[in-house]
């Protein structure tokens, strides 16, 4: 067990090195002075192309920034989670200052007040401006960041899309406060807390007594989680609730799994090219942004058109592969395989030779090829 988290933290370093930080300084008149800032791009991000990302802004980025963006950069390679751009805001001198509020209103005033216009006003059309971010944003937070983050909920179009408050020092009147403006969202949005067991004391007296008048809230835009983790801190559950957080906000965007395979997609009333079809409109008109068609959700689809006989739903799907990987064996393979089923095995042998030209990808390769090959060359000397 040792070795496997030994394997399994040198894969995650490996990985994150691959993506590293860019520093930039931003000159704030809100803030009367210069803000540094941590980001972190996709993978292969190309600044020409008219993809857009999800932006992560991340509060006490001198701290929480690595934690983010590792988690991001690890999850979006296995294609769990979109590719994400992360921002995050070093506030190593000036936390007390930017988080301050007042002691009768309980809002953001003087330099918290500077702070928090400094993100609709400058940050996010500084990101905007610069790079390919899209309008689907999540803001982490961690003790009085994430109580701080729950105050641009109250803008009447929310900055944000998903919150993450991580073991919040929450003001007085918050959790009220909360009740009623998540009643009355009109647009989804998640919303995740987090404390546990051996959290600081006081803290999570009042995040529990939160989680429990949030439960109460009857809004169907609301994607509410809350975990109470045992066997951590005030600092170690924010290792643990990040990638929770992440699977909860992008659990429509995740590849297609054994669950849904078995549940949504074989019992799906239409057919399974058309269930592909909805998943990826749905996920482009919840998060705003396109998914790009993955090799794992078009195997699924696949096997479910083959298990269900519907040929026709097979010819769509090598269709759409074909259009969408010209260059790859994918295209070669998927209309070999609809030529197979459809019982005309001259084109399908023609469609595999012909792959085998073609790059590779990550499960077809030129082997997979020439058993397919093989395989129908015997059934025609049969």
């Amino acid at each position: 067990m040792k070795n496997f988290y030994i394997l399994f933290i040198f894969c995650f370093v490996a990985l994150s090195m691959q993506a590293q930080a860019i520093y930039k300084t931003i000159d704030s008149y809100k803030l009367e002075g210069e803000r540094e800032l941590k980001i972190q791009l996709p993978r292969n991000y190309d600044p020409e192309e008219k993809r857009t990302y999800p932006v992560i802004i991340v509060f006490d980025g001198d701290y929480l920034f690595e934690p983010v963006a590792g988690n991001i950069d690890y999850q979006s390679y296995w294609e769990d989670i979109p590719d994400c751009i992360v921002v995050g805001i070093k506030q190593g001198k000036t936390r007390e200052d930017d988080f301050f509020y007042d002691d009768e209103s309980f809002f953001p005033a003087h330099d918290g007040a500077s702070f928090y216009e400094f993100m609709a006003a400058e940050l996010i059309p500084y990101i905007e401006d610069n790079y390919n971010a899209s309008d689907f944003r999540i803001i982490v937070g961690h003790d009085l960041g994430a109580n701080f983050i729950n105050y641009y909920l109250f803008k009447d179009v929310p900055l944000f899309r998903a919150f993450v408050a991580l073991s919040p020092d929450l003001a007085p009147e918050m959790k009220n406060r909360l009740h009623q403006r998540l009643s009355i969202l009109s647009r989804e949005t998640f919303y995740y807390m987090a404390t546990a067991d051996a959290d600081v004391k006081a803290l999570r007296t009042s995040i529990v007594e939160c989680d429990s008048i949030i439960k109460t809230v009857q809004n169907e835009k609301l994607y509410y989680k809350f975990d109470n983790f045992e066997d951590a801190n005030h600092y170690s559950l924010v290792g643990r609730g990040i990638p929770k957080a992440l699977n909860e906000i992008f659990a429509l965007y995740k590849p297609i799994n054994g669950k849904e395979y078995n549940e949504d997609l074989l019992t799906y009333e239409g057919s399974p090219y058309d269930y592909l079809i909805k998943k990826y409109e749905d996920i482009e008109y919840f998060y705003g942004f396109e998914k790009q068609l993955i090799e794992n959700d078009i195997r699924a689809v696949a096997a479910a058109s083959n298990k269900r006989d519907d040929v026709e739903s097979l010819e769509k799907l090598a269709k759409l592969v074909k259009k969408k990987f010209p260059d790859s064996m994918l295209s070669a393979y998927y209309l070999g395989m609809y030529f197979e089923k459809e019982g005309n095995l001259k084109k399908a042998l023609q469609r595999y030779k012909s792959g085998l030209l073609l790059e590779p990808s990550q499960f077809i390769d030129k082997e997979i090829m020439l058993e397919k090959m093989y395989d129908i060359q015997e059934e025609m000397d049969k």
